[in-house]
Order: C-alpha cells, then structure tokens, then sequence
C-alpha cells in the first residue's frame, strides 16, 4: 500500500464489475479508500465491498444509484463524504454501450448512450467540484479511441464519447486550478459479454491489429488512470490506453 494515498478517496462509478471493479481493486490495492457506485449489481457491489474491507477495515463502502437522475448525483458525493469525510477522485466509468444502426435511432437509445456516457459525468462533475477542490482532487472519465474514427453502427456511442472529451477539457479550463479534469481512451480491453455488437471474427481483426499484440486489462486501464490522479501538472488530457492501435487505425 502507498502510504501517500492512505486517507485519499476515490468514487468510481459502475465499479461493481468488470472493467469498473478492476479500477476499484487497483486503486485499493495501492492505499486508496474506495466509494463503488452500482445501480443494479448490488450482490457484486456488496460482494466486492466485503472483500476489500476484509484487508483493510472501513476502507470501501457501495452506493446505489440510478445514474441517469441527475437531480439525485449529489447523493453520490455526499455518501463519499459521510463514509470517509472526504473526496479526492471521481471516476466515470459506467457507459451504455450497444450498436445504433443508421435507421434504428431512437430517443431511447439517445437517452441511454448520452445520459451515461455524457449527462451523468457532466452532471455529477458539477455535484463534486466543491468537494474535490476542497482536496486538489481531479476527474478521470473512460472516453475511446474511436471517437474520431467511429466504428459502423456506432455512431451514437461516439457522439456520446465525443462529448465526453469536450467535457473533459472545457472543465479542465473552468475548474482549474483547483481541480484537474482528464480522460484515458481504451481500445479493446474488456469484450462484451455478447458477440451483438463485435462478432468474433471481427474481434480477432481488431486484436491482430493492435502492435503490442493483446487486448488491454482492467489493470492496464486503471494504471493509466492512477497516473492521471496522481500527476499535478496535467489536466484537459485525453490518453490513449491502446496497445498502439491508434497509430495504425
């Protein structure tokens, strides 16, 4: 455990699974006190709360919460305050993610892909400001490679993920210099767990392209991360956490 980040808390949305639960532990694991928001995973949520405070007590809490109320994100704030008095790091990381074919628009799909991947960070940075710039503290939102090169049947997941850069470093400007604001762009990390979106075929294209020749991690992801939490002289960042993909995209 870094003793420097031993009293530091980080709110990590949709951190009961997958790539979200894998920030949670790496951050954990290196002396920072965790705030894992879910909405529907509650058994994981717990599950995962249960197991980091059994290596260090009162060191993570959950908090339930329908991301897309964006009049109820500063309750996300106030349960990191009530549980560990403190906040130093929001991390947006739950995102819809479904294809959007050209002809199978709809505002529910509009709803869904903007308000998690834009709404609800722009929303709950605003809700958290006063209290990150009470530590220095900083945002790290999960944007993606693709948001200059969308792929077909993608292209309201890019819009949403091209807000979300344009968040990142219009706050990065207003919130300064208080509070520092910036983003990772993963290529492929984590699959879906359906092939609905990437067949297997295409999956195998994509992998076979990527010059440092695997998929990303969690792992990978979320050391990118601490180093954005952790560098004081950067932020309106957007970094590229892709094997090289995107130089040869």
């Amino acid at each position: 455990m870094n003793s420097e980040h031993k009293d530091k808390v980080a709110l990590v949305t949709g951190g009961a699974q997958r790539v979200g639960a894998g920030i949670v532990r790496y951050l954990h694991a290196r002396g920072w006190r965790v705030l894992i928001h879910y909405r529907g995973s509650e058994s994981a949520a717990l599950a995962l709360a249960a197991e980091l405070n059994a290596r260090r007590a009162g060191s993570a809490a959950v908090c339930q919460l329908d991301l897309l109320h964006c009049a109820r994100l500063p309750e996300l704030v106030a349960a990191a305050l009530t549980a560990f008095g403190r906040l130093d790091a929001v991390i947006n990381n739950a995102s819809a993610f479904f294809a959007t074919p050209v002809g199978q628009f709809t505002e529910a799909a509009w709803d869904a892909l903007i308000g998690s991947n834009l709404k609800a960070p722009l929303f709950l940075a605003q809700a958290a400001a006063p209290a990150l710039a009470e530590t220095g503290g900083s945002i790290v939102s999960i944007a993606d490679i693709h948001v200059d090169r969308p792929c077909p049947g993608l292209a309201l997941y890019s819009v949403a993920k091209a807000g979300l850069v344009a968040m990142t470093r219009g706050l990065a400007r207003e919130l300064a210099p208080r509070v520092r604001v910036n983003a990772v762009a993963p290529g492929a990390n984590l699959w879906p767990d359906s092939e609905a979106v990437f067949t297997r075929a295409e999956r195998e294209r994509i992998e076979a392209s990527i010059p440092l020749g695997r998929t990303g991690t969690p792992e990978d992801l979320a050391q990118a991360i601490l180093f954005l939490l952790e560098a004081p002289y950067l932020t309106g960042v957007v970094l590229p956490v892709d094997g090289g993909r995107s130089v040869v995209l």
